[in-house]
């Protein structure tokens, strides 16, 4: 691995090693003044006090932590990627997105950079935001949890071969059917 190659992969590494911290400063002490961010699924934001806006509000919404990260670089160090898992927990609900309720979720990711001068320059974030949201219970309920009430003999659900049907309802005093 070249000096360069080895540079930018600490610089990523510093990155997350902030991020999982909680050291908002470090983090951004990794970013250039005019960092470009790509966020997944969203838009783009440059700059340092955008992204730390963006920081501020994912900590209020999210506590999360980046596990098992692969860096990769090229040659010249001015490019790299990172792949990852992030283990994190939906803290308060975001404009737009399901009730969170503390809900608990381990989602595969990955990230582009731009490295300039020892400091990410430009990232691309991504994930699977379909997973994230099934797995915060925007889907409705699990899976399996659907297979075992359609499993439950009831109201119009077959029992070897028969139809069972509902009750009868009476009418309300002083109305017709």
């Amino acid at each position: 691995m070249s000096d360069a190659a080895s540079r930018a992969e600490g610089t990523v590494r510093a990155y997350y090693r902030a991020f999982n911290a909680g050291d908002v400063d470090g983090f951004l002490a990794q970013l250039t003044d005019d960092v470009v961010h790509d966020i997944s699924q969203g838009g783009r934001e440059i700059g340092r006090a955008a992204f730390r806006r963006f920081l501020e509000h994912m900590n209020r919404c999210y506590g999360e932590k980046i596990v098992d990260l692969t860096v990769m670089t090229e040659p010249t160090g001015r490019r790299a990627a990172a792949e990852f898992t992030v283990l994190g927990t939906y803290l308060a609900t975001d404009t737009g997105l399901p009730p969170a309720r503390g809900q608990r979720y381990r989602l595969p990711a990955g990230a582009f950079f731009e490295l300039r001068n020892g400091k990410v320059a430009r990232i691309s974030n991504h994930y699977n935001f379909k997973d994230w949201l099934a797995q915060v219970g925007a889907g409705g309920p699990p899976r399996a949890a659907r297979k075992a009430k359609k499993a439950k003999v009831g109201v119009g659900v077959k029992k070897s071969g028969a139809q069972k049907s509902k009750p009868a309802r009476r009418a309300k005093p002083g109305r017709s059917r």
